[in-house]
């Protein structure tokens, strides 16, 4: 129960409540736009935006997306008890704060009113979308994104090499790939983006790591010094490009871009992109013993 009341308050602050760096870098965005600009104005919206958001205890999208759980628990805690506090507060959060109804029935078109999708078997949670692992630590961490429709619609994955574009299967390939997402992509799904990419593994593998990348702190650096200098290439490139806030033009398209690589099959070799809108919402819970912590 404990659990069940944690993780509904994660769901309060993070649908509320935008994280600091994210704030932070559109205050950065709206900086290096003329004051009288189109785009200085989108940017001061999305800040007043954020403002009543937090004041008012209020979603800070009508749109508050598939919830996304990534949880590691230490061994000998049980799965099933946690996926049942998720859909438990699930359900509760839905009422109390509240969330938009996000689960529809792909036959009936049925909407099930409380954001939780389960499927023929009991055991079977389709939404919210669960992740759960093991880990050698004392305490359960469990990290929660509210991913938008807008924002999952434009995500895309590649195969290469990809003779339309000119991709071969090298890290030139995969930066061709990647700014063809967000030109393809452009105001669609509601930017500055930023964006989560996984490369190599198998198609559902880099599905799951492409958006856990979304978790990361814009203000972080990648461990791998190739991919930090890879990401921040890419990001001036892709800001380059024009789109802007809203897809109506400026200085900033994209707050980051975060990379991921993976072993991948001699035979094949993936790129997903992942894409996240400015209201990012994004959270994390710690628990150990009786004690929780938002993060």
């Amino acid at each position: 129960m404990k659990l069940e009341k944690a993780i509904a308050e994660l769901y309060k602050k993070t649908a509320t409540i935008i994280p600091a760096d994210v704030e932070s870098s559109l205050r950065s965005g709206m900086a290096s736009e003329r004051k009288n600009s189109l785009a200085y104005s989108i940017f001061s919206n999305m800040l007043r935006n954020i403002n009543l958001a937090k004041e008012g205890s209020l979603p800070l999208c009508q749109d508050t997306g598939v919830p996304v759980f990534y949880v590691s628990v230490p061994i000998g805690v049980s799965h099933y008890r946690v996926r049942q506090a998720i859909i438990n507060a699930t359900r509760k959060a839905t009422m109390d704060i509240p969330l938009r109804p996000n689960a529809v029935d792909v036959l009936g078109e049925a909407n099930t009113g409380d954001n939780v999708g389960l499927g023929t078997k009991k055991e079977e949670v389709q939404q919210p979308i669960i992740y759960i692992e093991q880990w050698d630590r004392d305490h359960i961490k469990i990290d929660l994104m509210l991913k938008g429709g807008g924002s999952e619609n434009i995500g895309v994955q590649y195969k290469l090499p990809d003779k339309e574009l000119g991709a071969g299967r090298d890290m030139e390939g995969v930066k061709r790939c990647i700014i063809d997402a967000v030109f393809k992509a452009q105001g669609k799904g509601c930017p500055p983006y930023i964006l989560g990419v996984a490369i190599g593994g198998s198609k559902d593998l880099i599905a799951r790591e492409s958006k856990r990348q979304l978790l990361r702190r814009i203000d972080d650096t990648n461990e791998d010094d190739r991919l930090a200098e890879m990401e921040e290439g890419l990001k001036d490139k892709i800001n380059s490009l024009g789109i802007g806030p809203a897809g109506l033009g400026g200085k900033t398209t994209v707050l980051g871009v975060k990379i991921k690589t993976l072993h991948r099959h001699p035979a094949s070799f993936f790129v997903d992109v992942s894409f996240m809108c400015w209201a990012c919402r994004r959270g994390t819970l710690t628990c150990k013993g009786g004690d929780a912590a938002l993060g």
